[in-house]
């Protein structure tokens, strides 16, 4: 099946604000050389928008399957915005919604976490396990799951039915208002919450540090969370989302992708658009961050059909 990108496809600015694994790999071929689509953005600097923009026009110019973008930098209040409510299977990147969600329900009884949570969360994030995450979901249940959500403003995500997790559907417009509340005070995460969070992420094993933090400057401290999942429609969905701090800037990526032909061939997409926001932000000769050469991914437990 052969994905393609519509013509007629408009892109729009958005604000902030265990089961058996059944891996049903089909090759997808990228689609046929269309209208590259542009990512909209605006920013205090307006060269800087107008460079990004284009940039990341540029870094997607030719490649298959359908992408979206979201970035916003606080430091310069810059926005970019590509497909912000395409929905797509969440596979791994729902780890730190679950993450979240314990957090924040655990914040509503006043409550830390037990060590079974922190080892089971630990688990989750920096090795993307599986077996924990089911743990955590089906100890959550999808009503705290919607409650958090809730209380987030993440009113596109909607959990994944009969324990598949990995199914939950996301957005990149809702993945950026998660990653807000994680790199900013709110009233949804505490402070110790949102460092927790942040402190998993960045010790996530070097096999599953790629996507947004390629290209990220060595000044920039990098937390990431990955994702991959393929099934027998819109082939490999491969997923980073990602918060950058230094040099000046505090900005977070979010790249979702499906229609993939490869898992790489995913990841070389999210990470060309990667290479050219960070150049962006911040240009520097000083040593880049350069992700693992050999990108792996746990996969999540989906149906059969």
């Amino acid at each position: 099946m052969t994905h393609r990108i519509s013509r007629r496809t408009r892109v729009f600015c958005a604000g902030l604000g265990a089961g058996v694994l059944v891996p049903l790999t089909v090759a997808v071929a990228p689609a046929a050389a269309a209208a590259t689509p542009q990512a909209t953005c605006t920013s205090n600097q307006p060269a800087l928008a107008t460079k990004l923009q284009k940039d990341i026009t540029t870094a997607l110019a030719n490649r298959g399957g359908t992408v979206a973008v979201g970035l916003h930098d606080r430091s310069t209040n810059t926005t970019c915005a590509l497909r912000p409510t395409q929905a797509y299977d969440s596979a791994s990147v729902v780890k730190v919604t679950v993450l979240a969600t314990l957090l924040w329900d655990a914040k509503k009884t006043n409550r830390l976490l037990t060590q079974r949570e922190s080892d089971l969360a630990t688990a989750m994030i920096t090795k993307s396990d599986n077996a924990a995450t089911a743990k955590l979901w089906n100890q959550l249940g999808t009503t705290k799951v919607k409650g958090f959500l809730s209380a987030a403003g993440m009113t596109r995500t909607k959990p994944g039915a009969n324990g598949y997790w990995g199914l939950t559907q996301i957005t990149v417009q809702d993945e950026q208002k998660l990653l807000a509340l994680l790199t900013a005070r709110n009233t949804v995460l505490s402070d110790n919450s949102r460092a927790y969070v942040l402190k998993l992420m960045g010790r996530v094993v070097s096999s599953q540090r790629w996507g947004t933090p390629a290209g990220a400057p060595s000044s920039v401290a990098v937390h990431v969370k990955n994702g991959w999942l393929s099934r027998s429609t819109h082939g490999w969905r491969v997923h980073s989302v990602g918060t950058f701090k230094g040099a000046g800037h505090d900005y977070t990526i979010s790249v979702l992708t499906h229609g993939n032909s490869t898992m790489n061939y995913g990841v070389t997409t999210i990470q060309a658009v990667a290479k050219a926001i960070h150049k962006d932000l911040v240009p520097t000769r000083a040593q880049r961050y350069t992700p693992t050469t050999d990108p792996q991914e746990a996969f999540p437990a989906v149906p059969a059909s």
